[in-house]
């Protein structure tokens, strides 16, 4: 505990393990402090969908119609826990406020930029890493089952193609061709070329670290950091449940914990909130789907895996304390099942819920103040941003130029 890093990231979900690794390729000797273990949470339990298509805020003007419907179906896609609306108030103001024109715009403008490039960092990242049987570039379906619908996603899809989102629009014959699985209510759907997915998470995870130890990375887990403080430019030190711990310069990626983190460190106080997100595993569903697809109506994502098909989706609002409802998980197999021709199989399913961290803006914090580099707030895109993430805080630790501009992305826009 002596030691003296050069480096200490905070967080070992996909975004901190990503960024470790990165910097301890650079010959940067690196600890990764984790308060469970690494590439738990949303790491583990997401979509497993690198969706550079997701452009647009997690919000839009819809959602004011849609809040009485939140307090009181509890299966619904998106849920707002009464007893919660309390503690959220402040933070969904601001992100009703960030629903007008202007900031809308600044803000589809900001994701565009980074996911604009998330893929090609990912496949670099992935071929430097030898990912490339866990991270699968195929493409992904965006699917529609009424007409209304299919004309409004091809509208959106010829805005998205003039803007650099590729994607081609499927008509039924098509969409069936390409997925037979799906049952012949689906009507047609957009194709994202340019889009991928991970078929093991948990194995991701395990090679990444694997790498990063074989490295000379060390990894410290079960951790859990209660204070941070700097008496110097040059040296900060962490109070943690296993003792004191220094570096040079520090990495807070805790993801939906980071609030508390940067607490510690900084008088802004972020607008954090975490949407609490479900999954059901399928693990007797391995050949049901070859892509990810995602229904507009439904508002859901079936993703294939190697173990299995998960169903994954929907948004909760209840904070970090309040205990899973594992029957918004169990509730995507009758979502799912009037997709597919056959029902599914739902032999030894699991369910999980975990905390994606949003900011009330949908942007991530990327930026570096003094002997402090942050990078969290990923809301739905963190395994999509992540080694575009790890990209540009190697560059802010090297004090280079960044591969796009952070300004959108900075931590004193909270000021």
């Amino acid at each position: 505990m002596d030691k003296k890093y050069s480096v200490i990231v905070v967080g070992g979900g996909i975004i901190g393990l990503s960024i470790a690794l990165t910097l301890q390729a650079d010959d940067i000797d690196v600890l990764l402090v984790e308060k469970d273990h690494i590439g738990a949470g949303a790491s583990f339990g997401n979509a497993g969908h690198i969706a550079t298509e997701q452009v647009f805020p997690v919000a839009d003007p819809a959602i004011l119609k849609a809040i009485p419907a939140m307090l009181f179906d509890p299966l619904g896609p998106l849920r707002l826990d009464w007893r919660y609306l309390l503690p959220l108030t402040p933070w969904l103001l601001r992100l009703l406020g960030n629903m007008r024109h202007k900031p809308f715009m600044h803000i589809h403008h900001a994701l565009s930029t980074i996911n604009g490039v998330a893929l090609a960092a990912w496949q670099e990242f992935s071929a430097q890493w030898q990912l490339t049987e866990l991270v699968k570039i195929q493409g992904s379906l965006l699917v529609v089952e009424k007409e209304a619908s299919g004309e409004k996603l091809q509208k959106q899809g010829e805005y998205l193609n003039s803007i650099g989102v590729s994607n081609q629009w499927l008509s039924q014959a098509q969409l069936l061709a390409r997925e037979p699985g799906l049952a012949n209510n689906q009507l047609g759907g957009l194709y994202y070329p340019d889009t991928g997915h991970v078929v093991d998470l948990k194995a991701l995870h395990t090679k990444l670290t694997e790498h990063f130890v074989r490295l000379g990375g060390e990894v410290l887990s079960q951790c859990e950091v209660t204070a941070i403080h700097s008496p110097s430019s040059e040296r900060v030190i962490l109070t943690t449940t296993k003792g004191q711990l220094v570096a040079k310069q520090v990495v807070i990626s805790g993801g939906a914990f980071s609030k508390s983190l940067v607490n510690m460190v900084s008088r802004i106080r972020v607008p954090l909130e975490t949407e609490r997100g479900y999954h059901l595993m399928l693990p007797n569903e391995t050949d049901r789907l070859s892509i990810p697809v995602s229904s507009l109506d439904r508002r859901f994502i079936m993703t294939p895996m190697k173990g299995g098909l998960r169903l994954a989706g929907t948004v909760e609002y209840a904070g970090l304390k309040r205990p899973a409802n594992m029957q918004r998980a169990r509730h995507f197999i009758p979502l799912a099942n009037p997709m597919l021709k056959t029902p599914l199989n739902e032999n030894q399913r699991t369910e999980w819920m975990g905390f994606r961290p949003t900011l009330s803006d949908s942007l991530p914090v990327i930026d570096k103040k003094g002997p402090y580099i942050f990078a969290f707030g990923h809301q739905h895109l963190g395994l999509t941003q992540s080694a575009i993430t790890a990209k540009i805080v190697h560059c802010l630790f090297k004090k280079q130029p960044t591969p796009i501009d952070c300004s959108p992305y900075s931590i004193e826009r909270f000021i």
